[in-house]
């Protein structure tokens, strides 16, 4: 079955639908409370803080291994989104356009849409932890995928980016996410061997 206009108009409608659900439909008092910090990267510094001296705590100095994957991880999955995806789709955010309703919570920015770069980013880290020290641990796992989960899903909720920008990021930061993990495990998963989490 070949993927043809309609089928592409029939997404992009049920794109706009689920965005103004989210957007609108599910408006709160706590949503836009809470929503708008948990996308600000500042607002996880402890949460980054921990990790860091969780690996520093337990493996010293051979932790530094694990910091560089993190970066490397991170800076691929944002060059990636930033510069090459969105500037070849060059979609237009919610808030920017015309025949979206928006309820604009946040600053919305000059940048494109698709992919959403916090998505990515945030889904890559996820799923590097997850398939480095986090695979013997269900509740572990099941943390860092919802805190990469509600990260994405504030970014429709505050209305800089369609539920497909963060579907389409959070597959892309996944990608990445397992084949740093796949490196990492390959030359450095000794160092994890003997941490049960």
């Amino acid at each position: 079955m070949h993927f043809n206009t309609i089928d592409y108009m029939n997404l992009i409608s049920w794109d706009i639908k689920a965005f103004e659900f989210v957007n609108s439909s599910l408006s709160n008092s706590l949503f836009d409370a809470l929503l708008p910090w948990f996308r600000e990267p500042l607002f996880w510094v402890p949460l980054y803080v921990f990790i860091l001296g969780f690996m520093i705590f337990n493996f010293g100095i051979k932790s530094y291994w694990f910091l560089i994957f993190i970066i490397l991880t991170v800076s691929t999955s944002d060059l990636i989104s930033s510069h090459l995806v969105k500037k070849s789709i060059r979609r237009l955010r919610p808030c920017n356009t015309e025949y979206v309703h928006t309820i604009k919570r946040v600053p919305c920015g000059s940048g494109f849409s698709f992919t959403s770069s916090h998505a990515t980013n945030h889904f890559a880290i996820a799923s590097f932890l997850v398939l480095t020290f986090g695979q013997s641990n269900r509740k572990m796992r099941l943390g860092i995928w919802f805190w990469a989960s509600l990260i994405s899903f504030s970014q429709v909720y505050v209305g800089v980016h369609f539920p497909l920008d963060v579907l389409g990021g959070a597959l892309l930061g996944i990608i990445v996410g397992k084949l740093y993990a796949l490196l990492f495990n390959k030359y450095y998963g000794h160092l994890l061997k003997s941490l049960q989490v």
